[in-house]
């Protein structure tokens, strides 16, 4: 792929769920950087002794770069179907619209993450699936039409690894643990690959409406929960990336000029970054 030429942001309004740490956090630094306003969504709104990050500090370390542009924090259970349409109402109510939406936030904690799959109830797995899909399809639908009023818009998926972000004739084979690590959580990827079908399956119909969904897979990311599951369960993070990388893909996808090429596609945020010569901010 070439390197496309990135649209000014200023003045557009992105919601960013799991933006109390991680991925999203650094994200909404970047947009905020380039002139965008931030809408901050996230559960964790009081300190947590077992993860690091709230709410609140993210949009308080925000406020302090002094880029100017415009931040709120919408307390978020994306469980919860009143909550995202709340979360979408306080984006309008603020800022007038919505022209980016980053569904970046998954369901990584619990208990459900220590146990065999033949021990995983049906509530959690719905839960996995209420977080990592539906919220993500829910939120699409209720900012589709204000996407569309406002001429257009983008729409980014965070994913975890399939076959077509790898490209190979075949899916690699599916490792069950990293050092101490499970990696057999099936709800997880199994909602997880829902939401890269969704993206391919609404592309067009977006597409139409001059919105463009990207799904993007971030990779092992140095993130706060990676380090505590290096410390405590042994996970090797020798090839993490730090978290600028998929936050600068992030951008990328929602400033590119022509997004028609990506739209209803998954890709892997190292590699591209690499294959198309893009700077970190």
């Amino acid at each position: 792929m070439e390197r496309q030429r990135e649209l000014d942001l200023t003045g557009k309004t992105v919601i960013i769920t799991g933006a109390s740490r991680g991925v999203g956090k650094q994200a909404a630094f970047d947009f905020a950087r380039r002139g965008a306003n931030v809408v901050l969504a996230a559960r964790t709104v009081n300190p947590d002794d077992t993860l690091p990050g709230t709410l609140g500090e993210t949009l308080q370390q925000l406020e302090a770069l002094g880029t100017g542009a415009g931040a709120i924090a919408v307390p978020t259970d994306l469980s919860k179907e009143a909550d995202l349409q709340a979360l979408v109402d306080a984006a309008v109510e603020r800022f007038g619209g919505v022209d980016i939406l980053v569904n970046n936030a998954a369901a990584t904690t619990g208990d459900y993450w220590n146990i065999g799959s033949l021990e995983l109830s049906r509530e959690d797995w719905l839960y996995q699936f209420d977080v990592n899909t539906h919220a993500p399809f829910s939120l699409i639908q209720m900012c589709w039409p204000i996407m569309e009023k406002r001429g257009g818009g983008r729409i980014v998926n965070l994913t975890t690894g399939s076959g077509e972000v790898f490209r190979l004739t075949e899916e690699p084979p599916k490792l069950n643990a990293v050092g101490k690590f499970s990696l057999t959580h099936p709800a997880y990827y199994a909602s997880k690959r829902a939401l890269d079908r969704l993206g391919n399956a609404l592309a067009p119909e977006l597409a139409a409406k001059n919105i463009y969904v990207v799904g993007l897979h971030p990779g092992l990311v140095s993130t706060e929960l990676v380090a505590i599951r290096v410390r405590e369960m042994g996970l090797d993070d020798s090839v993490a990336v730090p978290m600028t990388v998929p936050a600068r893909m992030i951008v990328y996808f929602s400033a590119c000029e022509n997004p028609a090429e990506y739209t209803g596609r998954l890709f892997w945020a190292e590699r591209e970054l690499a294959d198309m010569g893009i700077e970190l901010d």
